[in-house]
Order: C-alpha cells, then structure tokens, then sequence
C-alpha cells in the first residue's frame, strides 16, 4: 500500500467492517484498484463494543442435516461470502447465538486471508469532491486519498436521540454501565423499545427495584413481522416480568421532558411522561438512572456541502437509488448497513446474512456501470419445462433469495427465438430500470411472505395446516414463498404463486413443478412474435 500514491484509485471505501471487507475482497478478485480506510486498529471495530451485552442475536446453526454449503448459509448469519469453502464464521463458534468477540476474530482472519488493502488508524474526517470529479478523503492526520468513485460501509455510527429536553443529562447505551450490580434497588427508566433497550432490561430484572421499558409505539416481535431487528425472542424475557406483574411495565408513550431532580428531594430524576391511548394523560414519574437506548443513524457531517448526501427516514439514512447510489451525490454508493434504506423493517438488507448478498450485487453494478463487465447468466432453453426446471432448483437451495426476501431475486431474460438469459441474486428494483431487462420480456423469481403476513398469528397451526401445498390458495399464502412475475418493458404482465410448504421444500411434481411450467407456457404464448415471422 503507498498512501502518498498521487493517482487517484478506483475505489475508496470508508470502513472495515463486515460490509467494507466483503467489498474489498469482491474488488480485489475483479482486479478493481482500491483501499479501505479503517479508524481502527483491526477490522470490526463495532463489534468491540457493540452489542454491549456481547451475545449476538445473529444466529449461527452448525447443524442443518445437510453437507450443502448453500443451504448451510441459510442459518449462517455471520459469514462473509469467500471463495475459500474452510472460512466460515460457524468454525468459530458453535453457539447459537455468538459472543461479540468471536465475530471481531473472525473478521480480522478474513482480511488477513485475502491480505486486503487496509488502511487502519485512518478516519475520515473530511469528505470533498476532487478536481477531477472523484472524491479527496482526509484522515484525521491531514493525510489524502483520491478515488474515482467512494463506497461508504460506515453503518449507523452516531447516536438516534430523540429531540427531548433534558435528555443529554440521561445515560447513553453506548456508555453505561453493564453491571447489574450497579442498579441495585434503582428505579430505571430505559428509553426506546428494540433489542437494545430490552437486552438492556433483561440484564438488570435481578438487580433493579423497577424498570420502564418506553417508546411511542407498541412493541414489536420479530417473530411477527419477520423483520429480525424488531424484538427477538432471545432478548424478550423482560415482558414476562411485565405482564406476571414484578414492578416492571412497557409504556407507550411520549416523553415530553426530563428533568434531574433536586439531592434534598431524593435526586434522580423528573420525567413527564404522555400515555398514549389513555387520553394523552401526562404524568410525572421518578427514576434513579434514565438509559437512551433508541439506535444509530448515519453520520454525514464529514461531507463537505457540494457533497453531502440526502438523508431520509427522519436523517437516519442517505436516500439510495435502486443501484445503491446516493440518490444526488452521483459516484457515491453505500454498503452494509447502509443499504437497508431499500427495505427498511421489510427484509434483511441491515444484517450481515442480508448485505453479504447485496454488498454483492453491488460490484455486479459497479462491474457493469464502470468497467462494461455483463451481468453474470447461464443460457437456458426458453422452453416451460426447462425454465420450471432451472427455478425450482434455485428456490430451493438459494440462501441468497431466502435472506434477502423480495428485495432480491433471480432474473429470467427472454426473446421470442433466442435462448433465455438465466441473472442469479439481482435487486429486482435495480433489474426494472437497468440494460439487463431493456423493453423485452422477463421474468422476476423472488421469495416473499404474503402481504398481510404481520397480521396472522404465526403460532396457529390451523392457518399454516390449510396453507399447506394448496395450489388453489397459494397467492394468499402468508408464509414464505417462492413467486415468479411476467414483466414486459416494466409492467406487470402475470404472476404466479408457488405453494406454501412447511419445510420449504418446493419441489413436488404435482403441486409445485406443474403449475410454474403451465404458467411459463401460457406467459411464454403471450410475448411478441420476431420480427419477419
């Protein structure tokens, strides 16, 4: 590596985590010029600290019944995808559910692996477009570097805190205590209501006289909506304390101030509170400690004006185009967490089992958008029988589909005389406006949970058992699903429904592969004939 080197690189990428290694290793096996800026002194820098209670609720399945690596990857949410079959995160660990520093090993042997061109001790701290209308990156010891084309794999780095007042006298996630022992007999007041704020309740049920768990909404299960960074199971032990009645209470509500209270009236603090769903009601309530635990957002502040990106999603996020770019800092593309501003509390584009897969199908874009590099395919009879073929075997062991459920999806090019194009794990948003579809005919092959899924009670049998391999009721399936769209030049055409199964196995020559093969003849009848036939 020479950080005095004058010529712009191809890429710079801001972070080495796991969203910055996984790019670097995709560009480096292209043969693309690049460098990751890292502020620390290792990769995973994060994950030294974050989650602060160290058990990941990344699930890591060692045993699956099966010697598949694909299907493998399925219940392995913490691997980078590698080239090298020996180095996966479950030779790590054999929990379910990890420690925190297993992980930050893990990566640091990834990089070292791929020997990637990493610079550590190198924080950005200054963001500029370049002469050349690439971008200057300037460390924190006033070095530069030169890039055609900046990728930022940061994640949320700064701190979501609601605009309340008083609530920088409170205690930060980030930096308070992790001993129980230090909450002894507390009354705590624990602000927000995802995994971090409940992880955090969990830790303290057997030390503090009272804990309030509080936010504006309800609180949401991941086993319900299927989003896994609402409440997962592994923290939600604090809600049975709540409703077997031990002195601790969820609050749906507002805080509307707080205030620290007076040492000769008992100190702590003064919160005001408002009820929701109880006539607004205000109260004030008593705490010993106050413990902000809503989140992280994205930090733009090292951008200079000319090259700040738009942010959304009350700022949280940089707005990002179907190809991953800022929506009005062109060459400017985000990876890893940043890129769940696609499918935000839809699927899994925050979470390393879903990024890996989109940090993936992003050198695919860039491939194609900077260096005339062909989406990858394989040619396919365009016959029904051979394309019923080809997508019941990839639903049935991609890990890709199944993760990223319908955000990606295989892609089916076809034209009437030609054989199809087969395009493995593309976003189906990124497919409908790029040269890969143009105005002919496609077919999308996604995995989706039904509309309304959020909505049934994942526990009734009675729902799943009359869903299962009915053909008649697939389009209303509410469990995941394989589902296959007719598309030409942009408008939906026709759509067929595979099946629930609950070992999602859709494979059965009558209820599965019969169907998708009629579907691909009628939709097939339907396209334009050539030109002089």
């Amino acid at each position: 590596m020479n950080p005095m080197q004058s010529e712009p690189l191809e890429y710079l990428v801001i972070g080495g985590g796991p969203a910055g290694l996984q790019l670097g290793q995709l560009l480096q096996a292209a043969g693309h010029g690049y460098r990751i800026l890292e502020a620390g002194s290792a990769p995973g820098t994060f994950f030294r600290t974050f989650p602060r209670h160290r058990k990941l609720i990344s699930i890591n399945k060692v045993h699956n019944g099966t010697d598949d690596p694909e299907l493998n990857l399925r219940m392995d949410w913490n691997s980078l995808l590698s080239p090298d079959p020996e180095l996966l995160f479950t030779r790590y660990s054999k929990r379910y559910f990890p420690h925190a520093d297993d992980l930050v090993r893990y990566l640091a042997d990834f990089a070292e692996a791929f020997k990637l061109d990493i610079a550590y001790d190198t924080r950005a701290e200054r963001i500029r477009r370049g002469v050349d209308g690439g971008f200057t990156v300037t460390d924190q010891h006033g070095q530069e570097h030169h890039g055609r084309r900046l990728v930022m794999a940061t994640g949320l780095t700064r701190p979501n805190t609601p605009d309340i007042p008083g609530i920088e006298t409170a205690e930060d996630y980030s930096m308070v205590s992790v001993d129980p022992e230090d909450f002894t007999d507390q009354r705590v007041l624990i602000l927000g209501k995802g995994n971090s704020a409940l992880e955090t309740a969990d830790n303290l049920v057997e030390t503090a006289a009272v804990i309030h768990v509080a936010g504006p909404h309800s609180v949401r299960m991941a086993w319900n909506s299927h989003y896994v960074g609402h409440l997962r199971a592994v923290n939600n032990n604090f809600l049975d304390t709540y409703q077997l009645k031990s002195q601790n209470a969820l609050l749906d509500g507002n805080v509307l101030s707080i205030d620290q209270a007076d040492k000769d009236t008992g100190g702590g603090y003064r919160v005001r509170f408002s009820f929701s769903r109880a006539d607004e009601v205000v109260k004030e309530l008593r705490y010993d400690r106050v413990i902000v635990c809503t989140g992280f957002r994205f930090d733009a502040s090292v951008f200079d004006p000319e090259c700040r990106p738009e942010l959304v999603i009350n700022d949280r996020f940089a707005a990002l185009t179907p190809a991953y770019e800022s929506l009005n800092v062109p060459g400017l593309y985000f990876a890893g967490t940043l890129m769940q501003q696609r499918d935000f509390k839809k699927s899994t584009g925050g979470f390393i089992h879903g990024f890996r897969y989109a940090v993936q199908a992003l050198s695919r874009i860039l491939d194609e958008r900077h260096h005339d590099r062909p989406w990858p395919h394989r040619p396919l009879d365009a016959t029904p029988s051979a394309l019923a073929d080809a997508v019941v075997g990839r639903v049935n062991r991609s890990s890709a589909l199944w993760q990223q459920f319908g955000v990606l999806g295989d892609l089916i090019v076809t034209a009437p005389g030609e054989p199809a194009r087969y395009h493995e794990e593309v976003p189906v948003a990124y497919a409908h406006e790029s040269q890969l579809t143009g105005n002919g005919d496609y077919f999308t092959v996604t995995l989706e949970y039904g509309p309304d899924h959020d909505k049934v009670d994942p526990f009734d049998i009675t729902v799943r058992r009359t869903a299962q391999n009915s053909v008649d009721d697939a389009f209303d399936a509410a469990y995941l699903h394989p589902v296959i769209r007719h598309f030409r030049g942009g408008e939906l055409l026709g759509t067929h429904h595979m099946a629930e199964n609950l070992e999602n196995e859709w494979d059965h020559p009558e209820v599965h592969r019969a169907p998708l093969a009629e579907f691909f003849a009628r939709e097939l009848d339907r396209r334009p004939s050539p030109v002089g036939r």
